[in-house]
């Protein structure tokens, strides 16, 4: 099974309505999340579950922040 990669969404720029709509602190958790989601190892579950604890421990903020950005982006 290949790989999720992410690097390529960044490298375009994040240009939905959902990120356009954050606020300047949420959209630098919201880039620095797919870019720890890109250097993470093992199955895509485990690495974005870890890359949010991670991001909104180093931002200082609520975990809800990128649980709550990709549920409006999958539209859950």
């Amino acid at each position: 099974m290949s790989q999720v990669k992410t690097n390529n969404y960044l490298s375009k720029g994040i240009d939905t309505d959902t990120f356009r709509g954050l606020p300047p602190l949420h959209k630098e958790v919201v880039k620095d999340f797919f870019k720890t989601v890109e250097e993470e190892s093992g199955g895509i579950i485990d690495r974005v579950e870890g890359a949010i604890e991670l991001v909104s421990d180093k931002h200082n903020v609520n975990t809800s922040i990128l649980y709550n950005y990709i549920e409006n982006e999958v539209g859950a």
